[in-house]
């Protein structure tokens, strides 16, 4: 059984997806699923490298480029189309030899809408991680909505991250079949540092992105009544980080800006803090996420601070986190001091969580999507 895994994105990517992606497929191709991973490389060398994934054999890397052909190639234009061009060219050529995957695995609703107008009798699954229909700015609100709804018809099966994700997507498009939920996943460190719970008020992180929707401001506000902490956020872009710099106050936790890091470095990083800090915040985004960054927490053995969103109480229960009020720095404060205070709590927390981030693996996982895969193969035979 052969995939064909699509990705219109560069790999190594700085952000959850491309984290999401390189572990997905080779977690697959672990579990005896042969892979065509069709991607945009971001630079020469193997993509899975940047991630310390030893790439397996049965995996076959098909590189597309974004940019327009030649003699147009010195032209800066970058386009998901262009990607999706070469991609079908190349399906076609392997059709016609007789060396086509089995099926499509698509996590991108314009590549997935594209490939089923394409190629209409090909397998494809949709991997959905959020609801576009909802999320999409209002001018586009209604192109998308059919683009999704076709996708969500289609599609030989469609899965989702989450709970909240798979149930939206059935009452807004009135999906009739099931709709399996396929959580993220987590590798589990070989060998644990050792936290110095001594200092758990000086080793609280923060790591991930800085969009709007992810709190980061929350947090860094939240610093100010923890006087005699210290906070590191890993991530941000340079100019995220400066327009933040100005909202930390004086007299509160030192707040410490590493900037982007290596996935590998970040996580070493949590490897040495005790409290990692989820603050996202009650937008549409957050309602349908399913947060990679959760499981390395929890892989990590940290204790995890979390706003209490549905999206979250999937993954963990209540007395799985120090918990607060989306959007309220001051709870975020208050829920970090408990911990602060109580070191044993927090180490016993950390524990709990690490032993259920095995339940999360990237393999557990791949063993899921097998079953789906073969089951959406052996419906078309």
């Amino acid at each position: 059984m052969e995939v064909l895994y699509v990705f219109p994105e560069p790999i190594p990517l700085p952000r959850a997806r491309g984290v999401q992606v390189a572990h997905s497929v080779a977690a697959l191709a672990r579990a005896g699923v042969a892979v065509v991973f069709a991607y945009v490389p971001a630079g020469p060398g193997d993509p899975f490298r940047h991630y310390g994934i030893i790439r397996p054999d049965n995996i076959r890397l098909v590189p597309l480029g974004r940019g327009l052909p030649r003699p147009f190639a010195a032209l800066r234009v970058r386009s998901n189309r262009l990607f999706l061009w070469r991609l079908a060219r190349w399906l076609h050529a392997a059709r016609r030899t007789g060396r086509a995957p089995q099926l499509i695995f698509a996590r991108h609703l314009k590549a997935a809408h594209g490939l089923l107008k394409t190629f209409p009798g090909m397998p494809l699954i949709y991997e959905a991680h959020e609801v576009f229909g909802d999320t999409a700015p209002a001018g586009k609100q209604g192109v998308t909505r059919g683009m999704e709804s076709f996708v969500t018809r289609s599609a030989t099966v469609v899965i989702a991250n989450s709970r909240a994700t798979a149930e939206r997507l059935r009452a807004l498009y009135g999906v009739a079949s099931e709709i399996p939920v396929v959580p993220n996943g987590v590798t589990l460190p070989g060998a644990r540092s050792e936290k110095d719970w001594s200092q758990i008020g000086r080793a609280i992180v923060y790591a991930g992105s800085f969009f709007s929707w992810k709190g980061v401001q929350d947090l860094v506000t939240a610093a100010g009544e923890l006087p005699g902490c210290r906070i590191t956020l890993i991530g941000g872009s340079p100019e995220q980080i400066e327009r933040l710099r100005p909202c930390v106050k004086p007299g509160g936790a030192e707040i410490v800006f590493l900037g982007h890091l290596s996935h590998e470095e970040t996580l070493r990083q949590l490897g040495r803090a005790c409290i990692a800090v989820l603050p996202n915040r009650a937008e549409p985004d957050s309602a349908f996420t399913c947060p990679i960054k959760l499981f390395e927490y929890m892989a990590a053995g940290c204790a995890v601070v979390a706003t209490d969103l549905p999206s979250v109480r999937e993954i963990i229960g209540a007395h799985d986190a120090a918990w607060a009020e989306p959007g309220n720095p001051s709870a975020i404060a208050r829920a970090i001091h408990v911990l602060v205070k109580d070191a044993d709590l927090a180490r016993r927390m950390g524990e709990r969580l690490h032993a259920i981030a095995g339940r999360y693996t990237w393999d557990a996982r791949a063993a899921r999507l097998k079953e789906i895969i073969s089951g959406a193969v052996n419906a078309r035979n």
